[in-house]
């Protein structure tokens, strides 16, 4: 088996748990992230992380664009479905893919 069919085999599989992250406004803690489902413990990990991350980051922070992105990709790695509630209706970057 190579790496590539590792991948294949990885975006075949179901998704392991669902998370949603919330902005909360300017006064710290920013986000609450709260499991949808998964195992209780493989969920807590990724809240850790997601914490880590955004900890004292607010959406209009330069950086967060970037943690967001990091999220989003360790997301996918573990199969972990992320929904963003940032307070506000957010323009979809990626609705224009694909066309031409």
């Amino acid at each position: 088996m190579t790496l590539a069919d590792a991948d294949v085999e990885a975006v075949d599989e179901p998704p392991v748990g669902q998370a949603t992250i919330t902005y909360l406004g300017a006064v710290a803690p920013h986000w609450e992230i709260r499991a949808v489902y998964g195992d209780v413990d493989f969920m807590n990990s990724f809240q850790d992380r997601v914490h880590a991350r955004l900890l004292l980051l607010p959406p209009h922070d330069p950086q967060f664009r970037r943690n967001r992105e990091r999220v989003n990709r360790d997301a996918e790695r573990e199969r972990i479905i992320v929904n963003w509630d940032l307070g506000y209706p957010e323009e979809d970057e990626y609705s224009d893919r694909g066309r031409g």
